[in-house]
Formats: structure tokens, sequence, C-alpha cells
């Protein structure tokens, strides 16, 4: 909440600063005889970026270094674990603290030292916002003023723009491809210690499925069954059900809409078609899980079927009616 606050409000400082570069512009414009080397917007744009690069950065740094600062803070002050050397403790009395500072439920019962770290903990991050909205207008001001002052005939605003754009995608480009690559290390790195402790061949032509094992040593579990099988079975019964509900269904409407179908009711049914499309999977999920798996259970019952809770039956029609469009 605090944070958004922040952000907002260095959305607003930019905003203005493009109000007063454009202004600035206009002014200059009106009352000198000289070309300018850019469209008034780009100057707008340019003392907009004035505010909004280094409150950027500004922001980024306060709030990288603003969590551990005030855990440590909080820390030296409370004793809120009494074996402050275990990591794992610390870690879970932490997570309790920050569990009460916002009102959630914690792992353990707590105590009155608890209470007055999450107090505390709250009035100093209310304090840390405070002074980074300060620290922002100051930031956001010097950078509107030191970019206003800049504005002139001769200033390639529109250059400067591009090149701000352009580093911007740079930057979002690279984030994308080293996330990518994260991720393909990831899972090369986890499937191969996966496969140090599970033989491929069991992997691979296993007929059971049930990954449940103790991860600690204080843990109580099974051995565990990783045979990907059944998970392919599964995989392969919900598509030929999908299959069945979205190709009659797809096609049928396909040929409707593009022979039979008037004007007006094509107006309508493509989009409806296209919004299906644009839905995240994730909703549909969402949806199978919570209104169609219950529906189908609860026909199942009278009809005087057991009906799993997790059938693939709610999956397939789910994902059949995602892949119509």
């Amino acid at each position: 909440m605090y944070h958004t606050i922040s952000i907002s409000l260095l959305v607003i400082y930019s905003l203005i600063g493009y109000r007063i570069g454009l202004q600035t512009a206009l002014t200059l414009i009106n009352h000198t005889n000289q070309k300018f080397h850019s469209l008034p917007s780009y100057y707008g744009i340019f003392t907009a970026l004035g505010a909004l690069l280094p409150g950027l950065l500004l922001l980024a740094t306060w709030l990288t270094l603003e969590y551990p600062v005030i855990i440590e803070i909080v820390m030296a002050k409370f004793p809120i674990t009494a074996n402050p050397a275990d990591v794992n403790a610390t870690k879970l009395a932490i997570n309790d603290m920050l569990n009460l500072a916002t009102g959630n439920i914690t792992s353990q019962s707590t105590n009155p030292v608890m209470h007055q770290a999450a107090a505390y903990y709250t009035q100093l991050l209310y304090l840390s916002t405070i002074l980074l909205n300060i620290t922002l207008l100051l930031v956001a001001i010097g950078g509107i003023l030191l970019a206003k002052s800049k504005i002139s005939p001769s200033l390639t605003a529109r250059n400067w723009v591009e090149a701000v754009m352009r580093w911007l995608m740079i930057a979002c480009s690279t984030i994308a491809i080293f996330t990518t690559v994260g991720i393909v290390l990831s899972v090369v790195f986890e499937s191969t210690l996966f496969f140090q402790k599970i033989s491929i061949w069991d992997f691979l032509f296993g007929l059971k499925w049930s990954p449940q094992t103790a991860i600690r040593a204080d843990q109580v579990g099974s051995s565990g069954a990783f045979g990907i099988i059944p998970l392919f079975a599964g995989t392969m019964l919900i598509s030929l059900i999908a299959m069945a509900v979205a190709v009659p269904i797809g096609l049928l409407s396909a040929l409707y809409l593009s022979e039979y179908a008037s004007h007006n009711v094509r107006a309508w049914a493509k989009p409806i078609l296209e919004i299906l499309a644009g839905i995240p999977t994730v909703v549909y999920g969402f949806f199978a899980v919570l209104v169609i798996a219950p529906a189908l259970r609860s026909l199942g019952t009278h009809i005087g079927l057991d009906v799993a809770f997790d059938s693939a039956l709610a999956a397939g029609l789910v994902m059949g009616i995602m892949i119509i469009p």
C-alpha cells in the first residue's frame, strides 16, 4: 500500500514535468523566431524523464535496502527469536512478525515481544515511506528544474527521448533473455539433482506417480514413485476429451459463421469467440476447479456415479471450451 502511493506520486510528478516542459517549449516558440529542433511534445517528455528516471533509480535503491535495514533495526531492539544463530528459526520468527504487522495468521503462538516488534516494524515502514516520498518530491523538483533549464532551440530533445526509449527496450529485452536463460538453467539444475536420486528408466517407464517424500530427516514420508506414464496417460485423456468437445463445436461454428450466419449474427458471435481466446488459461483452470468439477460430482451423485473431484472430464471439458476459437 505504502509503495503504491510512492509509485503513484512519481507518475504524478512525471506528468507535471511533462506539462511544465511542454508549456516552456510553447512559450519559447511563441516568443522567439528561432526554429526548434524537436516538436514541443518531445520537450515535455524530456522534462518528464528528468523527474521519472532519477525517481525510479531512487525508488529501486530505496526499496532494495528498506526491508533488510528495517529488519536489522527491529531485531537489534527486540529479541524475537531465542536462538539468533539458527537461520531457520530466525526466518520463521521474521515471517511471524511480518504476518502480525500485516494482520495475517502466524505459524505459532506469539508473545508480547513479537507484538511490540511488529508494531515497531510498521512504525519504521511508515516512517521510511514518508522519507521516501519527501525524497522523491525533492528529486523530482530538481530533475524538472534541471531539464527545464536545458530547453532551448538547439536542444535535441527528440534524440534524447528516443535514446532513452531505445535503452529502455534494450533493458526489457535483456531482462526477458536472462529470465529465459535462468528458467532453462534452473530446470537443468533441478533435473540433474532429480536424476541423481531417481533412475531415468523408472521415470520414463514407471507406472505410478506419487511424489510424496520426506524432505527433512524429522519428517515422515514414503519413498515416492515418479513414473511419468500416468501423467502422459492423463494428458492424452484430457486432450481427447477436449478435442471431442472442441472439434465438432469449433468446426460447425466456423461453417455456420462463414457460410450461413447473417451479418448481424456474425457481428456479435465473432467477438464472443475472440473473447474466449483472450481469457488466460489460469482463469479456465480456476473455473474448472470451482464450477465444473463440483457440478460434475453433484451430477454423478444424482445418477449413482462416483465422480472424483479432480476427474479428467472436468479438465477436458474446460480445455475443450478454451480451444474452440
